[in-house]
């Protein structure tokens, strides 16, 4: 059980209470645990961790087919059939972040807990937003940046709403004592087979996730973010690449390129840099949870020149380098990681 006086966690809103208890024992059954690399050798000698071993990609995870599944929005990390690889079992961190305080929405799977994992083992204090739905995978990510020796901080709420944006922001100055690492990555996908089928209301939905949000929170975090803070933005190929059933969803995080480039521009006399990550196809609750209609799932990421979908723990790197000082020069940019399908 999570001691909820202890000073490396500091819920706000919502105590964040209970352990991850079967959570964790799940997780090393899950696609991390099942790497090559965290085999035993020789006699008895441990493997370089995956980080270190070099392996080939086309193998170095699942590739479809998949397991035909389905969830409710907004879907659970612990209840996908083949459960994400976040980094929990290889991330190894070496002090690249120490001391720095970050804010990451959508910080309870998916790309957003691989970064949060890979930032508190970096030496960051972490607060994450997510829905109050997503408690359970909430639970686990702040247990393991505490296990990081980090302070967590739990976020819930719906960032639809501006009000909440605000106080979001200003929870998270609160108790990590500053910001200095903004990561704006929740995000809303919903699969539709025609603009007919797509209502005002999810329209709605999906622009106040992936971008009003964005802005809100961008704004609201500006006056506190020092000379030398990272904003980091997830945008997608489907920027670039817009699929027929992700008509909102793709103009979206076009407007997140858009946005970033041009904050970047904005910021760069201030000494904040502003940056993206495109991903492709990653292997996340957004997915079953209506972001592709259920029969897709089974063959999600084939198409792909490495013939499979990425893990989240492929990510995690991307964003501790664009939060360190090792990217000083870079600003403005966008990072495609999507299994061989170019970017601009």
């Amino acid at each position: 059980m999570m001691d909820p006086k202890d000073p490396t966690i500091v819920p706000t809103r919502r105590v964040v209470v209970g352990g991850i208890g079967a959570g964790l024992v799940g997780a090393s059954a899950t696609l991390a645990g099942a790497g090559t690399a965290a085999a035993q050798t020789g006699q008895g000698s441990a493997a370089p961790p995956p980080q270190a071993a070099m392996q080939n990609p086309l193998e170095q995870y699942p590739k479809p087919p998949f397991p035909r599944q389905q969830q409710e929005w907004p879907g659970l990390a612990q209840k996908m059939e083949l459960r994400p690889d976040h980094g929990e079992e290889s991330y190894k961190g070496s002090g690249r972040l120490m001391g720095r305080k970050a804010l990451i929405t959508g910080g309870d799977s998916g790309i957003g807990r691989a970064a949060a994992i890979a930032f508190a083992r970096e030496g960051a204090d972490v607060a994450i937003n997510y829905l109050p739905q997503e408690e359970p995978d909430a639970r686990e990510v702040v247990e393991l940046i505490r296990a990081a020796g980090r302070k967590a901080i739990a976020l819930p709420g719906d960032i639809r709403d501006e009000a909440f944006c605000q106080k979001l922001v200003s929870d998270a100055v609160e108790g990590l004592g500053g910001l200095d690492i903004l990561v704006n990555n929740a995000a809303k996908q919903a699969s539709q087979p025609s603009i007919l089928d797509i209502s005002t209301e999810q329209f709605d939905a999906t622009f106040k996730t992936n971008v009003y949000a964005m802005f809100w929170i961008t704004k609201a975090a500006l006056p506190h973010l020092p000379a030398g803070a990272s904003i980091i933005n997830t945008s997608s190929i489907q920027a670039y690449e817009p699929s027929e059933n992700l008509l909102d969803y793709a103009q979206t995080k076009a407007c997140i390129v858009a946005f970033t480039k041009s904050l970047a521009k904005q910021l760069a006399p201030k000494g904040i840099r502003v940056n993206s990550v495109a991903p492709g196809p990653i292997w996340t609750p957004l997915q079953p949870s209506g972001g592709q209609p259920p029969d897709a799932i089974v063959s999600f990421g084939a198409s792909v020149p490495f013939g499979r979908p990425g893990q989240p723990a492929e990510l995690g790197p991307t964003y501790v380098l664009l939060a360190s000082q090792e990217t000083s020069y870079v600003t403005g940019e966008v990072y495609g990681i999507t299994g061989g399908n170019a970017t601009p």
